[in-house]
């Protein structure tokens, strides 16, 4: 059984720069590409949100200890 230690104060500082920095470089792909087609971007920001919003809601339940069956996966 795999044991998890508690993240330290400073970890997470460094995890939300690290996640700021990467939604500039989402943004500015983003943006580049709307100067070349809107609707192509418009497309990319759709899936990235819900990428985005995946990767939250993973993280989520991943901090709150619940896993497999518990944490809203597929349990086979």
């Amino acid at each position: 059984m795999v044991k998890k230690e508690p993240v330290e104060p400073e970890a997470r500082a460094g995890g939300r720069w690290l996640l700021v920095l990467e939604a500039l470089f989402v943004l500015v792909v983003v943006a580049g590409l709307a100067l070349w087609s809107v609707p192509a971007a418009v497309m990319l920001g759709g899936v990235l949100g819900v990428l985005a919003c995946e990767r939250a809601m993973a993280d989520r339940r991943a901090a709150g200890g619940q896993g497999g069956e518990q944490g809203g996966g597929e349990g086979t």
